[in-house]
Order: C-alpha cells, then sequence, then structure tokens
C-alpha cells in the first residue's frame, strides 16, 4: 500500500486541520468531515457501506479514509476499486488489522477537524453526517452518537437484532434501545471533534474490544461530554450465526473487564448481572448434581425467564425467528459472563516486542 496516502492529494501542511467549509446559498456554512473506517474481512457489506458514506446528503466537503487489515477474503481489492472511483476515498495500510489501531492510523492520515467514525459492516442514513455536526455544533459535545440499529436478515440474525435491542438482551444503554436526547457515558461509533481526540492522544491502542467506551471515558475525565441523539442511525449488521455470536459476547466481556480493572468504579449491575447470572447458574447445578434439588431452581428458573422473556421481547418477529430468541439470550448473557469471570489478569498489557518480530 502506499506509503505515503497523502502524497497525491495537493494539501498544504499548514492548514491540514484546519476546518474547511463550503457556503450554502442563503445560509450557512458547514464544516469539512473526515470519515474513518478500520476494514477487516468485511467482503460482505464494505461496498454498500462505503455508498452509504458517499451519498450522505451532507452540504459540506466529506472524504473517507478505509484503513485495510490483512483480510482473508477480496476486501482490500474492493476497497481500491472503489477509492479508484472516488476520489473522496483514501485506502491506507493497517498492519495488525485491530481496530484500534486502524481507527488511530486512518485519524492521522485523514485532514479535517470533525471525524466521523464507521465500521464496514455499519449503514449510514443518509442524514447521518448532518445530524451528528449539527447536533455537535447545538450542544458543544465532544462526541457525539446515536443508536446501534441492528436490524437481521436470515432468522437468526433476525432474532440477535431483536436481542441487541431489548433491555432483557443488553441493559439499558441508549444506544442500543433508544432514548432521549442527552448526555451518557459512551455512544455507538462516534463522531468526535478531533481536538478531543487529540487531548487523549486518541484511541489506547491496548484495548483490542471495548476501545469506545475507553476513550469515551478519558474524554469525559478531562472535561469533555459526550451526547446521545436518537437522530443519528445507525443500522447493525449481527452476527450470522451462535458461534460468531458467542465468540463476540465473550470477547466483550473479557474486554469489558479490563476496562473495569483500568478504571475503577466504572462497573456497575448492568455490567456485573451476567457473571453473578453464570456464577448462579454453575452453584444451582452442582448443587442439584450433589442430590442438593433446589440447586436446580437457579438454572431452572433463567431458562424459564428466558423463554417468558422471549415470548414478550419477540412479538412481531416471524416464528423461525421467535424460536431462536431464548438461545440467543442465553448464548450473549453466558459468554458475556464467563468472558467476564475468566479475563486473564494481563490481557490489555502491552506484550513486549522481540526483537525482528511484527506486531499482529
Amino acid at each position: 500500500m502506499n506509503s505515503s496516502p497523502r502524497a497525491h492529494r495537493a494539501t498544504n501542511q499548514e492548514t491540514q486541520y484546519a476546518v474547511k467549509t463550503r457556503p450554502e446559498p442563503g445560509a450557512r456554512t458547514w464544516p469539512a468531515v473526515s470519515v474513518v473506517m478500520p476494514v477487516l474481512n468485511e467482503q460482505r457489506h464494505l461496498a454498500e457501506a462505503v455508498r452509504g458514506i458517499l451519498s450522505q446528503e451532507y452540504p459540506g466537503e466529506l472524504e473517507l479514509v478505509l484503513a485495510i487489515g490483512p483480510s482473508r477474503d477480496r476486501t482490500e481489492e474492493i476497497a481500491r476499486e472503489l477509492a479508484a472511483g472516488d476520489p473522496r476515498v483514501l485506502v491506507v495500510a493497517n498492519p495488525t488489522g485491530r481496530t484500534p489501531q486502524g481507527l488511530n492510523i486512518a485519524i492521522k492520515a485523514s485532514q479535517y477537524s470533525i471525524i466521523v467514525r464507521v465500521d464496514g459492516h455499519s449503514l449510514l442514513p443518509a442524514d447521518y453526517v448532518r445530524a451528528a455536526v449539527e447536533t455537535m455544533e447545538d450542544t458543544g459535545a465532544d462526541n457525539v452518537g446515536g443508536i446501534m440499529a441492528a436490524e437481521g436478515v436470515t432468522p437468526f440474525e433476525q432474532a440477535v437484532a431483536r436481542a441487541m435491542t431489548s433491555k432483557l438482551g443488553v441493559g439499558n444503554a441508549r444506544f442500543h434501545t433508544g432514548g432521549e436526547a442527552g448526555e451518557v457515558e459512551t455512544v455507538y461509533l462516534g463522531t468526535f471533534r478531533r481536538s478531543a481526540l487529540e487531548r487523549v492522544d486518541g484511541y489506547d491502542e491496548t484495548f483490542v474490544r471495548a476501545q469506545d467506551w475507553e476513550m469515551n471515558h478519558r474524554i469525559r475525565e478531562t472535561g469533555g461530554r459526550i451526547f446521545f441523539t436518537p437522530r443519528m442511525r445507525v443500522t447493525y449488521r449481527p452476527r450470522p450465526n451462535l458461534r460468531a455470536l458467542a465468540k463476540q459476547y465473550f470477547h466483550t466481556g473479557r474486554w469489558r473487564r479490563v476496562v473495569g480493572r483500568e478504571h475503577q468504579g466504572t462497573l456497575n449491575l448492568r455490567y456485573l448481572a451476567p457473571p453473578i447470572a453464570v456464577v448462579a447458574m454453575a452453584a444451582g447445578v452442582i448443587a442439584g448434581a450433589l442430590g442438593f434439588w433446589p440447586g436446580w431452581i437457579l438454572p431452572g428458573g433463567y431458562a424459564a425467564a428466558m423463554i417468558a422473556g422471549a415470548a414478550v421481547e419477540g412479538r412481531g418477529l416471524p416464528l423461525s425467528a421467535w424460536v431462536r430468541l431464548p438461545l440467543v439470550f442465553a448464548t450473549m448473557h453466558v459468554t458475556w459472563g464467563v468472558g467476564f469471570l475468566t479475563s486473564p489478569p494481563r490481557l490489555g498489557q502491552p506484550a513486549p516486542v522481540k526483537p525482528g518480530e511484527s506486531v499482529h
């Protein structure tokens, strides 16, 4: 990949980070924005995601920086085709393939003062960037974001989408379940002021997961504000099968505990409920297996609660998705809890690099 991503652009070094504007007749001017997207193995969704960005109904200038990891599919080929077809698209290399490194690389290669973070499997509505900029200017927030609107195609994905947008599945975080606009701890993806990212030195690259929550915490610690608005709604494609879903939530649980260790006092009941449930059910199973029959009440009660919850939360779903919902709820809860409980103490600690060893 091109080691000098901006070499082909006539960018004045002294004004590289200035907000550029373009007048709108009879109205306001709009700041230029940089959209950054870390991408790895996104052959399935990349072209659609990029189309959603380039077709934004935004009056100001816009660029898109794709940080491409070493993918096993046609992701890089597709990215280069997209860049060749539109001068607003820039492709840079992310040798590690990891999300926080890709974000930092893309942000460094970008040129504007407002940074819009997008994922390769997220689909933006046409007014997303405009809503983000208007919300940022109205509130003065350092980061604004909206709803992670999970939508599935297959019956399994539809069940996951319903679980990911319900309080029974993921708790009461507004970026999952919606709600009124206001200040929050974190948001999905996010639109940032470059000054806020520079103030906290960007994403912590030791956080393979949970890097959004961790960085938003540091922004708030330095006096910044994180603002949620339901106007910003991003279509999210859930994992396509049970194994992928379990892996996602297992690692999310592991890394959320890392955040708790790094930033004391940030764990609340919402995060502790899954590991507590796992411990309680495991204790019940052991007690029941040893002959203390009331022990079976705990896992049995949980199973009954998931079935009853699915009966309520699954209203309106096709039957093929509805019947999968109890298993989806249980998979999300249990794997998140097991991941939290088994999170190694050294997870998230920088690993020394041996001489001559590449970092992947």
